[in-house]
């Protein structure tokens, strides 16, 4: 399975993690139909959103199998 990083696009990591959308939604970020999701990375998104621990949501982003 291919790892998620703050690179990621948004958009990406929700086709890589099925339980994506609601682990981003449920950090805070409600970006899952913007069209900023095809050209923003996680790392990116962190930071319009505030949200200061990325490895945390990383760690999250990646436990899917």
């Amino acid at each position: 399975m291919e790892e998620i990083t703050g690179e990621t696009l948004i958009a990406d990591i929700i086709a890589i993690n099925p339980d994506a959308q609601r682990i981003l939604l449920g950090a805070g970020m409600h970006c899952i139909g913007c069209m900023m999701a095809h050209g923003e990375t996680l790392e990116e998104a962190c930071a319009v959103h505030g949200i200061e621990d990325m490895d945390a949501l990383l760690s999250e982003l990646n436990d899917h199998e």
